[in-house]
């Protein structure tokens, strides 16, 4: 969520950089100014109204003592009458301020102004690429024909199961799955210095209004059956109801809110495996084949806050710990600096990293890193209280940033499509031979 003032003080600048983003600045704000302008003189009004109240609270006093209680009871009467012209205008003020703060939860993040200005995706800028895609001296297959050949995935059972969009692993393809898993978490704790965390796998609409997902994202989520989605939809969010996460970023970037972290815990690294949920609302007749888009899949995150200051670096570093990951498995990748309209609603500037798939002849994203500057940290209410200053110094909203470290189902298709060989088999790299029990090469299972 944006800072009000900043809007107020601004708004010819959020009106821009809302543009930019396609996105239609008077559908989000509404009459923004009179708005707020409304809801200040209000405000104004009521401050006013109770300072006369005490006034004449002071005048009954006096005319009491002296034995004027007719003329006391005047002014009693007048007070009465400032009551109910006071809770009027409360409650004017509180709707008001109910109205302008749904406004604002409506409004993306604001990009930085090195996100390079773009109607789609084809204006994302390529940052570096690394590895050289491997030349076959056969035509290489789609990891869906090389898993159902093997015998390691079983998309036509997974339907019968669940329907569409869902996957059953078998046999050395699950192992390949959980090996990604405990490979990934240990090189983020063991050398990258990420604490590793285990959330639940539902939270309340708090959590996912805090990172984002709602109210705005509704449509793209699961919901419990005690669920509200038109409550949220309204920004009616409650402690007591579930959703399945679409992410780990949501329950791990939620440990903290409404807590005043100290500023020697910054920056805090945390990681977190999770299996993710999606609805995918949007995205009909997308990816349709294998397993690249999944209602449900597994993915470690990598969530860090920061000081203001720190968390340009710490973008950086947390990006160059997921390429690290791609490069220890010798997948070649590029980096993408993501531009104005296809940068997500809640950050300020995302890097994908998209990893080459010889199957599909592309490369697809395998991780978003992103910094939401303090956007996700208002609406959740994180913040950590400077060294200096001691206890009274007054606390101030963290940095918050996420990336995949990786999206575990697009790692397997990876390994599978980057390193299949002219009989159908699979070389396993060698960073993940002992997380399968020394297996050098996936064969055909029985």
């Amino acid at each position: 969520m944006l800072d009000l003032g900043f809007v107020r003080a601004h708004l010819d600048v959020v009106e821009a950089k809302l543009r930019a983003r396609a996105a239609d600045p008077a559908a989000l704000l509404g009459d923004f100014r009179a708005l707020d302008k409304s809801r200040r003189e209000a405000i104004t009004q009521s401050e006013q109204l109770k300072a006369r109240r005490n006034e004449l609270s002071q005048q009954v006093g006096a005319l009491k003592k002296a034995g004027k209680h007719d003329e006391a009871e005047a002014v009693m009467a007048e007070t009465r009458a400032l009551k109910d012209k006071l809770d009027e205008l409360d409650k004017s003020a509180a709707s008001l301020d109910e109205q302008l703060r749904f406004a604002l939860a409506r409004i993306p993040n604001l990009t930085r102004d090195e996100v390079p200005t773009g109607a789609s995706e084809a204006d994302n800028k390529v940052m570096k690429t690394w590895g050289e895609p491997r030349k076959f001296d056969f035509a290489p297959k789609s990891h869906w024909d090389i898993g159902a050949a093997l015998g390691i995935l079983d998309l036509d059972r997974a339907t019968k199961l669940s329907g569409a969009r869902f996957a059953v692993y078998m046999g050395a393809g699950a192992r390949l799955e959980r090996a990604l898993v405990s490979f990934m978490l240990d090189l983020h704790t063991q050398k990258q210095g990420y604490k590793e965390v285990l959330p639940p796998f539902m939270v309340n609409s708090k959590s996912l209004f805090g990172t984002g997902q709602l109210p705005k994202f509704s449509e793209d989520l699961f919901r419990c059956s005690d669920a509200d989605a038109e409550a949220a939809s309204r920004g009616e969010f409650k402690d007591n109801d579930h959703w399945l996460i679409p992410t780990a970023e949501v329950p791990v970037t939620n440990l903290y809110r409404d807590e005043i972290l100290d500023e020697a815990r910054l920056p805090l690294a945390l990681t977190a495996y999770t299996p993710c949920f999606r609805a995918e609302a949007g995205a009909a007749g997308k990816d349709t084949r294998g397993i690249i888009r999944q209602h449900q899949f597994q993915k470690v995150e990598m969530v860090k806050f920061t000081r203001p200051d720190q968390s340009e670096a710490e973008h950086e570093k947390l990006t160059r710990d997921a390429e690290e990951i791609l490069e220890t498995l010798g997948l070649p990748y590029r980096r993408m600096l993501l531009c104005t309209t296809d940068t997500g609603f809640s950050s300020a500037k995302t890097y994908d990293l998209e990893v080459w798939l010889p199957g599909q002849n592309l490369y697809r994203e395998i991780s978003s890193c992103s910094n939401f500057d303090a956007f996700q940290a208002r609406r959740a209410n994180i913040r950590y209280r400077p060294s200096a200053g001691g206890a009274k110094a007054k606390p101030e909203f963290v940095h918050t940033l996420n990336g995949s470290g990786l999206a575990v189902g697009r790692t397997w298709v990876a390994i599978v499509e980057n390193y299949q060989q002219a009989d159908g088999s699979v070389v396993v790299p060698e960073a993940l031979r002992p997380y399968l029990g020394g297996i050098e090469r996936i064969e055909k299972e029985l």
